[in-house]
């Protein structure tokens, strides 16, 4: 076996790889830019080299240096994670050259099925099932528009090299299919270093199911079942579940053969992963592309399979044979992941930068919770990077076992610091139509058209939520109560009576102290509220009339927020005079900043769209920021007149930094 192995990646799935390493004996190698000098991988590793600046382009893209940190280690190979130079044919070719191995498939296997264009021609060779298309690269914007006709809105713009949800748009109609060519060709050029961009057909009510395949040198494959990851947003995936809910033996059978017959056809060895797109009303399934490398979402396929993807994607690299046949590839149980990604769900999903000020994840119980991160307390999001910080999966007996046990994990796992989708994540755990497994890829989109809103998510027992905003406001009045040096008569704030205000709505409650708690009396029921919860803890675990609960709970002055199952909710407690004053002040008004652009998150502004004096209709682009390796495009949201550009392209950014200045 190998002694030493080099990771060629950063964050969670270096680590990852590091810990399966170490299981098996292997000594490790880190290459790390300035920017992820104090990243946790780098200090799990045996040995790390630093290649370079933060920017991907001169770090984790560079073959040469990442060659250079091998010969200077001795690394006899190079596991190249996901993303970054996973797909990239010429640098599994270089290595093959310089004598290292590259845990992954041969360069010729990566070149013919990495570039979507061609895999599209060679699944029809090998009698795969295919979508209709434009397969050839596409000249230019005018060029698209002309092709998404002969082929009929709404159409898949893709880059060639895509992946992740990168280098991709769906468009509907000739101004979409414009924009989105030239948005889909900067991404993947800053992306993959590859701008070709093809058109395919829109599959309407598209379900996402994938195959993982497994090859070896010895012309061994299975596969491993199906993940259904039909839950995205903008096309990234944000749960993925293995096996789908919507897929029964025959599919399975019939997309496993298909997928194998075209590993097959291109000598695949290594894990990969055949992507379909499967129609929700006629369970038709159309080849979308092969993944030559480990899918992020793995892990669920690793949990019902008892399988170590990496090991074998190691052991295979060695030149060993798969230890089973296709007979002995089992479903045990069910199996989900939820992407914790460091974005602000409340403003849009934009992405969210800065210092983990708290990192608390659920605690990881063999063959049920786990927990794989690159992160720790105290460090720092990059906007440098992709946004996923975390993959919280879990395991159970049944689908409905997986969800709650994903519920409970949810509410136990504590970011500070920055915006995390946690919260969304857990309202997607409790929507009705997610928990029937009858949805498609447009499930967000439509059940979310305006966003998401934790405070207009309902709640199973807002009883529960109640009690427990009256059990930490009496926690805190009763310290302050013992605080020593105190005027005469600060006793009386100690009192049983309250009122809870969510929502402008009043709810009286009679909180008394019990043995370990108290006893909160609530609309004529009765709330016995028991946890050892001390003041400013993020989470409260505790039992409400002796059923289990977490939750999280937060104060901001005389708020307390509460999170529980995707619900935010925002709580004041007072007294009943205090909340009869309350009632006669006045609402503040927000300040009117209509007359700027203001940058909605932190990143790089790539361009300025518009000049000074220029008539701009609503609709119209204004600029470009880039941020976490995604393009977003700012646009106007009603006709207006350019005063004055603030930011030059170039500039970073903050959030709420003006951009422009309208008349």
């Amino acid at each position: 076996m190998f002694k030493k192995i080099l990771i060629a990646n950063r964050g969670e799935i270096a680590c990852r790889v590091i810990k399966t390493a170490r299981k098996m004996g292997i000594q490790t190698v880190a290459v790390y830019s300035v920017a992820d000098k104090d990243a946790l991988f780098v200090d799990m590793a045996d040995e790390a080299v630093c290649i370079g600046p933060a920017a991907s382009k001169e770090s984790y893209l560079v073959a040469d240096k990442i060659i250079a940190a091998c010969k200077e280690t001795g690394a006899e190979a190079v596991h190249p994670g996901y993303g970054f130079l996973s797909e990239n044919a010429e640098f599994s070719r270089r290595l093959e050259e310089e004598g290292i191995k590259f845990i992954g498939p041969k360069h010729g296997s990566i070149a013919r099925m990495g570039d979507k264009i061609e895999s599209k021609k060679l699944a029809i060779e090998a009698g795969v099932n295919t979508i209709p298309g434009y397969n050839e690269a596409i000249d230019g914007p005018d060029a698209a528009v002309e092709i998404a006709r002969k082929i009929g809105y709404p159409v898949m713009i893709k880059a060639s090299a895509g992946g992740g949800g990168k280098g991709l748009r769906v468009a509907y109609n000739d101004a979409e299919a414009h924009e989105g060519f030239s948005s889909c060709v900067n991404e993947a050029r800053n992306s993959f270093g590859d701008d070709r961009v093809f058109i395919e057909k829109y599959v309407l009510e598209p379900r996402h199911i994938e195959i993982q395949v497994l090859g070896d040198s010895h012309g061994n494959y299975v596969y491993l079942n199906e993940r259904d990851c039909s839950i995205q947003r903008r096309h990234q995936k944000v749960i993925e579940e293995a096996p789908s809910p919507f897929v029964d033996a025959a599919m399975r059978k019939a997309m496993g053969e298909q997928a194998v017959a075209l590993a097959r056809a291109v000598n695949y060895e290594s894990a990969g992963t055949v992507e379909f797109v499967v129609s929700g009303a006629t369970k038709e399934f159309f080849f979308l592309e092969m993944n030559t490398r480990l899918q992020v979402e793995h892990p669920v396929t690793e949990m019902i399979t008892g399988l170590d993807l990496v090991e074998q994607m190691i052991r295979v690299a060695y030149g060993e044979k798969l230890p089973i046949t296709q007979k002995d590839v089992k479903i045990n149980g069910w199996s989900m992941e939820c992407r914790i990604n460091a974005e602000d769900p409340f403003r849009g999903f934009l992405p969210s930068t800065g210092r983990l000020v708290k990192f608390q994840p659920p605690a990881e119980i063999p063959g049920q919770v786990r927990v794989d991160t690159g992160v720790y307390e105290g460090g720092e999001i990059s906007m440098y990077y992709d946004s996923m910080i975390a993959k919280l999966i879990v395991h159970g007996a049944t689908r409905e076992q997986a969800i709650s046990r994903m519920r409970d994990a949810l509410n136990g796992f504590v970011i500070r610091g920055i915006s995390s989708n946690i919260p969304f994540q857990a309202a997607l755990m409790q929507h009705p139509r997610f928990q029937s497994g009858i949805f498609d890829t447009s499930f967000i989109a439509k059940e979310y058209p305006n966003g998401f809103d934790a405070s207009m998510v309902p709640h199973d027992d807002p009883a529960l939520l109640i009690s427990v905003a009256a059990f930490v406001h009496r926690r805190y009045i009763d310290r302050a109560a013992r605080i020593s040096g105190q005027m005469p008569g600060h006793e009386r704030l100690v009192s049983d009576e309250w009122v809870v205000i969510r929502n402008n709505e009043r709810y009286p409650v009679v909180a008394t102290p019990i043995k370990g708690g108290y006893r909160v009396d609530y609309n004529g029921e009765q709330y016995n509220v028991l946890s050892d919860w001390r003041l400013g803890q993020s989470l409260f675990n505790g039992t409400c009339n002796g059923e289990p609960f977490t939750l999280q709970v937060e104060r901001h002055r005389m708020t307390y927020q509460l999170f529980h199952w995707g619900t935010r909710a925002d709580m004041m407690v007072m007294s009943a005079h205090a909340a009869e004053l309350l009632a006669l002040m006045p609402e503040k008004q927000a300040p009117d900043l209509s007359r700027f652009l203001l940058s909605p998150m932190p990143g790089l502004l790539r361009e300025v769209a518009v000049s000074e004096g220029q008539e701009v209709k609503a609709g119209e682009k204004l600029a470009v920021i880039e941020a976490m390796k995604m393009e977003n495009i700012l646009k106007a949201e009603q006709d207006c007149k350019v005063k004055k550009i603030v930011a030059t392209a170039g500039a970073s950014l903050s959030v709420d930094e003006v951009i422009i200045e309208f008349e």
